[in-house]
């Protein structure tokens, strides 16, 4: 019986049997569903990947706003596509580590002050000509730009000189920063012929997909690239395409009728239905991503201190993390890192529901009347319902929170960092200091709660100088507790990213740092038949 079983799964995966005529085989033989699918899973990773065809994926975050300028990528839409079309220096592997791209070392000296970036030989643009060091410092010049509104602008701060020199690019920092390789990682920042400083919108990098099709908020489209210099490792489907759905069920419907081969944000109420759709397999990872509610600490009512801890308090976290994320995630508090990052420190008081020490804070603060939310269903899955919920807590306390439901299609142009209190996502970042440089730091770009405080500040560049891992870890600990104390993020639950594939699609492996294979899947995936 193992013979044939064998015999058929190698077939499956050669496309010579489809895979309902395995199961029915191996059903008659005795041989139980999951065993089943187990070993056609094994047989088709052994034939290794299939090429040809098209790959579609249906997500939400995206808009009419959108750009190909990888400077301004803000939502999911913009993040998977630039993983398709774009080439980056290094990339984040499952582990943590970093996997060398266009970068083939990056190098310290100078106590972690200067650092070397070696350019890989042969790697070619989609326009023909050939990445070089000028290239890479161009790219980096141009985010490190005051100007650019790049959302990688927090992390290159501290750049004081960029200079190419043959294959070589040497960055001299202000202060020593032992993490500046993993910064490289960040998707803005997308290797583009002289940096992207002529047409940063041109779609062209070296990535394994050619863009075809730009509608922004509509769908957008790649054409495998002859010439890309990772062939055999990516690129599998001879296109790749991604359509736009922001609407759940929408997406859903999509996937269960064969119109897309992935889905992300699958919405955790609905993944014990999902698990039972035939061919449709739901892919759910822990990692970094939370879901906060932004309160700007230089805009009233919000820049008091006394306000900010009563809104924290009156938010019951465990029944937003039950009813809303189902239990896919964990309690956060009030800061943007948890037990996924290297560092983390496990001894910090978790903050809990309390509604009569809310009440007190909130008489204290002196104000009075309503309090404006905004959300929108983009902001994250169930985050009306979770603002619904926030709003019936916050009544235990005698704070009245008005909701104001924004559309999809604007939210993250005219909504997120522009409006003083809304719900948000962010999907994490591979340091501590990454993450705090991006989205906590006085002058980053996205500093979407206007935290402006100069201790943190100093604690924040100590610790990027820091070499020493357990007085760095010291260090991040002061700051997650002076930034829970004191900042304006209110962090009830970090996320798990749960997408969903459907029939056929093999070679997909959970990433924790992002949805669907940290962007990857499009190009690291591929139909079995």
């Amino acid at each position: 019986m193992s013979n044939e079983l064998d015999y058929l799964s190698r077939r499956v995966a050669a496309g010579k049997l489809n895979r309902r005529d395995f199961l029915g085989r191996a059903a008659a033989l005795g041989v139980g569903a999951v065993a089943a699918q187990s070993l056609l899973t094994s047989a088709v990773r052994a034939q290794g990947p299939v090429k040809g065809g098209l790959l579609r994926a249906g997500l939400q975050g995206g808009e009419a706003t959108n750009t190909l300028d990888p400077a301004l990528n803000l939502s999911q839409v913009p993040f998977n596509f630039c993983k398709q079309w774009g080439e980056f220096l290094v990339r984040l592997d499952r582990k943590g580590g970093l996997e060398p791209r266009i970068a083939t070392e990056i190098n310290p000296s100078d106590g972690g002050k200067t650092w070397t970036i070696k350019v890989r030989d042969g790697v070619e643009f989609h326009d023909g000509k050939t990445v070089t060091a000028q290239d890479v410092a161009a790219t980096l010049e141009r985010h490190a730009d005051e100007k650019s509104q790049s959302g990688a602008l927090g992390v290159l701060k501290d750049i004081k000189t960029i200079k190419a020199n043959g294959k070589e690019v040497v960055v001299t920092l202000g202060e020593a920063d032992a993490d500046f390789p993993y910064l490289m990682a960040d998707y803005h920042l997308v290797i583009q012929p002289n940096g992207g400083k002529d047409k940063p919108d041109a779609g062209i990098s070296a990535g394994p997909y050619k863009v075809s099709v730009n509608e922004p908020g509509v769908r957008y489209g790649g054409e495998r690239f002859a010439n890309y210099w990772n062939a055999g490792k990516q690129g599998f489907a001879d296109q790749v395409e991604i359509v736009v759905v922001n609407d759940p069920t929408a997406r859903m419907a999509a996937l269960q009728g064969g119109q897309v081969n992935f889905i992300n944000r699958v919405e955790p109420k609905i993944v014990d239905l999902v698990k039972r759709i035939p061919g449709v397999q739901v892919r759910n990872v822990a990692g970094k991503g939370y879901y906060p509610f932004n309160m700007f600490c230089d805009t009233a009512p919000f820049d008091n201190n006394d306000l900010r801890m009563a809104l924290k308090l009156a938010m019951d976290r465990e029944g937003m993390l039950k009813t809303i994320l189902r239990g896919y995630g964990s309690v956060g508090n009030d800061f943007p890192i948890n037990k996924s990052y290297p560092l983390f420190a496990d001894d910090i008081e978790q903050r809990v529901f309390d509604p009569e020490k809310a009440a007190e804070l909130y008489k204290k603060s002196g104000h009075s009347g309503s309090i404006l939310l905004r959300t929108s269903d983009v902001a994250f899955p169930g985050a009306v319902d979770a603002a619904q919920l926030y709003q019936q807590s916050c009544a235990q306390a005698g704070i009245q929170i008005e909701i104001k439901r924004e559309p999809g299609d604007g939210y993250w142009s005219q909504v997120w960092n522009k409006q003083p209190f809304s719900t948000s996502y962010w999907g994490g970042r591979s340091t501590q200091g990454q993450m705090y440089s991006t989205g906590y730091l006085s002058t980053a770009d996205w500093n979407d709660t206007r935290f402006k405080n100069e201790s943190f500040d100093k604690m924040l560049f100590a610790a990027r100088s820091e070499l020493d891992e357990a007085k760095r870890q010291a260090i991040y600990r002061d700051m997650a507790v002076l930034m829970r104390d004191q900042g304006g993020a209110i962090v009830p639950f970090f996320n798990e990213f749960i997408d969903a594939t459907g029939r056929g699609v093999e070679g997909y492996e959970n990433h924790p740092e992002a949805e669907l294979m940290d962007g990857y899947a499009l190009s690291e995936c591929w139909l079995s038949a």
